[in-house]
């Protein structure tokens, strides 16, 4: 597994968010986003972190960034994740974890003391094009504290 590095180029992508609608990294209005990659849709933890995400929106709008959560869930479970939990920002569909692989978020990672092969919890900050930050193995409570705080906002 490769990790990014900030000063790193940001992999483009293109995939399906909620609603069947294809959302390229290209795309992207303005230059500046942030990437979560999450283990699942509707679990507790990722609905830790994507709540404090949508709770953090505002400001991190104001600063210019767009909010994109991926994960390897189909769109229907992401359209149920969104609308349950009122999540204002695209969920994207990785279901092959291609983009996974290319950020370095899918790997071999301990999950309760036995090494599995899975999602690496993982937030990159790109702005035109490059990454400033990557931040893996983050935990789910804190981590868009920490976001902003790396950000200033």
């Amino acid at each position: 597994m490769t990790r990014l590095e900030p000063g790193s180029p940001a992999p483009t992508f293109s995939l399906v968010n909620q609603d069947d609608a294809e959302v390229s990294l290209t795309d992207i209005p303005g230059t500046k986003a942030i990437v979560f990659f999450y283990p699942a849709a509707m679990t507790p933890g990722c609905t830790k972190e994507a709540c404090d995400f949508r709770d953090s929106l505002a400001p991190l709008q104001a600063a210019g960034y767009t909010i994109l959560g991926i994960s390897r869930d189909d769109t229907s479970k992401l359209r149920r994740f969104r609308e349950r939990d009122s999540l204002t920002y695209d969920l994207l569909s990785d279901p092959d974890h291609a983009v996974h692989d290319a950020y370095g978020a899918w790997g071999e990672k301990t999950n309760y003391g036995k090494v599995v092969e899975g999602v690496i919890r993982s937030t990159f900050v790109i702005d035109d094009g490059v990454i400033t930050h990557a931040l893996y193995n983050v935990r789910a409570t804190g981590h868009v504290a920490r976001v902003r705080s790396l950000l200033g906002i």
